[in-house]
This record gives structure tokens, sequence and C-alpha cells, in this order.
């Protein structure tokens, strides 16, 4: 079982350029890249992208960022710089504003300074670039493992602390018929009934108590429990599976506690949708 939760950093260099690799991944619904690259790779986003698809759902942001050597040179576009600073004193002038520190301005923009390598990332720097990224995917996805087994280890806790309660019902059921049945012997004695038909009266009682009845409840959650722990140990991307046996576990949990009618086994209700809640509030950063 593995988390969304992820991240992963990773540096290569070729050709007197340093790339670093950051890699950070969020819970998500579904698949969902961003990715902001150096004018270098631009060409590569595609392939980048569809390398990330082993990390198969959420919020997947990649940055790539590329600093230069000192012997890494560059020369300044001064027909750009010309154009660009004519464009905008221009428009300085026009709306009355200085253009004291126009020129400082102009020089930090990237794009003025044509630099001595080609535009495009070379096959050599490519391939070492491309290998780091792929350490970095590695290194995501054993991030997520080592998360995924902590949450595992969570969800365990929570789930056999529903199963002990569950087991703890039974030694209060009969309390709780004979009670059922104490009520109902009252109310009549108490009504203005004087005779009372025992054998209609035995029907009627079976029938209520068939309506307080909760052992399918208990044998449908029990059940579910054990589906909860074999998709987690035996499924990988069990996020949404886990989600779904999660809500059918409450739905037993909470018919179990409108039909209870016993202070006891409503407290031990309360108890098991406390440490359902505990699992639902984290399920939705599992794969």
């Amino acid at each position: 079982m593995k988390s969304m939760t992820g991240f992963a950093k990773q540096q290569c260099e070729a050709n007197e350029r340093k790339y670093t690799i950051e890699i950070k991944t969020l819970n998500s619904k579904t698949l969902d890249i961003n990715v902001k690259l150096p004018a270098i790779l631009r060409s590569k986003e595609l392939i980048l992208r569809s390398m990330l698809g082993p990390l198969e759902r959420g919020k997947i942001d990649v940055i790539i960022t590329e600093e230069h050597s000192d012997t890494y040179t560059s020369t300044l576009n001064t027909e750009l710089l010309t154009s660009r600073y004519q464009q905008v004193h221009t428009v300085a002038q026009q709306l009355g504003c200085t253009d004291q520190h126009l020129l400082q301005t102009l020089l930090t923009m990237p794009d003025i300074w044509d630099t001595t390598s080609d535009n495009e990332i070379g096959e050599e720097e490519w391939l070492l670039l491309s290998q780091s990224f792929a350490t970095a995917i590695d290194e995501v996805q054993q991030f997520r493992q080592h998360e995924g087994d902590i949450l595992a280890k969570d969800f365990i806790k929570h789930v056999d602390l529903i199963d002990q309660k569950l087991n703890k019902i039974p030694q209060y059921e009969s309390e709780r018929i004979e009670t059922a049945k104490e009520r109902i012997r009252r109310y009549l004695a108490e009504s203005t009934v004087k005779e009372v038909d025992e054998n209609r009266f035995e029907q009627e009682l079976i029938y209520y108590l068939e309506k307080l009845d909760i052992t399918e409840e208990k044998i449908r959650l029990a059940k579910h429990i054990d589906y909860f722990r074999n998709t987690m140990n035996t499924e990988e991307g069990s996020g949404k599976k886990l989600g779904f046996i999660a809500q059918e576990m409450g739905r037993e949990i909470n018919t179990t506690g409108s039909k209870a009618n016993h202070v006891e086994i409503q407290k031990l209700v309360v108890e098991m949708k406390d440490e359902l809640e505990k699992i639902k509030e984290q399920l939705g950063n599992i794969l």
C-alpha cells in the first residue's frame, strides 16, 4: 500500500550546466501534473510527463532549474535591448513616469542575453538528465511506500479496535432482549387492556424482536472488516476500494446503533464510529 505523498530531489551536471530536479506529490482524486522547466527543456516536456506515468495518481509538481558554471559565457543582445528600451521609454513618457532604472531592469531579463549554447539540449546532456529524472521518480515511489507502510499500521490498529468492540456486543444482547420483553409486559400491565391473548402476544413480541435483531449487521460488519484487511494487504492502488469498504462498514455500524436499544451497545457503536472516522481521515492519502 502506498501513500500519495512523496518527495525527491536529484542533481546532475553536463555541458557546464547544473540541473536540479524536484518532484513533489500530494493526494488528489485524479492525476494532476504541473511541470516547470527552463527554456532549453521545453521540447522535452511531453517526454518528461510520460515518464511520470508510474506515479499513477495525485497532484504532482515537477520543477527543474538550470544553473550555469562560471565558464558559461553569454553576450548582450543589443538590438533586442535597444528595441525594448525604446518601447518602454515611449510608454513611460506618455504616462509621465520616470525611467531612471529602466535600463537596469531590462538587463535582468534573461532573453536579453544570448548564451554560447544551443537552444535545445544535446543528446548526451539529455541522457544524463533523463536518468536523473528517472532516479527521482524511483525515490518518490520509495517515499510513498514508506508513508504507506506507516498508514497501514495505523489502519490495522483502528480496524482491530472496531473488531474488538464488535465482539463485545453479544455479551449485552440477552439482557437487551429481556429488557425489551419486560418493557412491553410492563406497558401492557399498566394499560387498560386486562385480557391478553398469550399466543398473539408471543407472535407480536417475536415480530418486534426480529426488527431489533442485529445478527445480520454484525455478520456483515465482520466480513467488511476482513475484506478491508485483505484488500489492504494484497492489492496495489487500493485507496478508492478501501474507501468504498469503509462506507459499507459505516452503514452497518449506523444500522446497529439504530437498532441497539441498549446503553452499552450504543457506547460501543459510538466508539466504532470514532475509530472508523480516523480511518476515513487518512484514506484520501492512499494511492
